[in-house]
């Protein structure tokens, strides 16, 4: 985890999980890298909000498999689940509900959804289960909602698609990703007002 700038209550923070997604950003709002993965996302940004300094609002900016074909372009999230908890067992076992979806007020319902997972998804078969449940595909965006959502911070979903998270993914998100670099800093410089 690394924190780059000072939060405050009158900017945005923008959170990424690695350097390589954050490499092309501006300066202005304070950068939270988090680490690949839910609990290195959630465990970051908790974190930072607990120090008792709450940003504006938190911008996560990052990449994401295609589930279906033709998904390209960059895409603000409106719905965000978690592909690998299987809460319908859990509230079998429990009658509680865990980790229930997240609908996102930037999202406006015109959004695509997106399926957070600690996998990177890189194989035809796993990417073709989830093309059933969402669009697009991550390893925070979840994590990242559920915190925000519990320290009452807005948030919003910013995904730019990397690879189609199937065969060759990995190989295709580690070309791409500095072209991906590129097309999030152009959005958070259209979107996100720094103070």
């Amino acid at each position: 985890m690394e924190l780059i700038g000072e939060m405050s209550p009158d900017r945005p923070l923008l959170v990424l999980a690695v350097k390589e997604e954050a490499a092309e950003l501006g300066s202005g709002a304070p950068v939270l890298l988090t680490g690949m993965g839910k609990v290195n996302a959630a465990a970051a940004l908790a974190g930072v909000l607990g120090r008792g300094v709450l940003p504006r609002e938190i911008v996560n900016l990052g990449t994401a498999g295609a589930l279906r074909p033709g998904w390209t372009g960059t895409h603000v999230i409106a719905r965000v689940i978690q592909h690998d908890l299987d809460s319908r067992l859990l509230a079998g076992l429990t009658g509680e509900v865990y980790g229930a979806p997240i609908t996102l007020a930037e999202g406006d319902g015109d959004g695509p959804v997106l399926a957070t997972g600690d996998t990177f998804v890189s194989d035809d078969a796993a990417r073709d289960r989830l093309a059933g449940q969402a669009a697009l595909v991550d390893m925070e965006g979840y994590a990242l909602a559920s915190v925000a959502q519990r320290f009452g911070v807005p948030i919003r979903l910013v995904k730019h698609v990397s690879d189609d998270a199937g065969d060759g993914a990995a190989r295709t998100w580690r070309e791409s990703v500095a072209a991906c670099a590129v097309e999030l800093a152009r959005w958070a410089e259209r979107n996100v007002a720094p103070a």
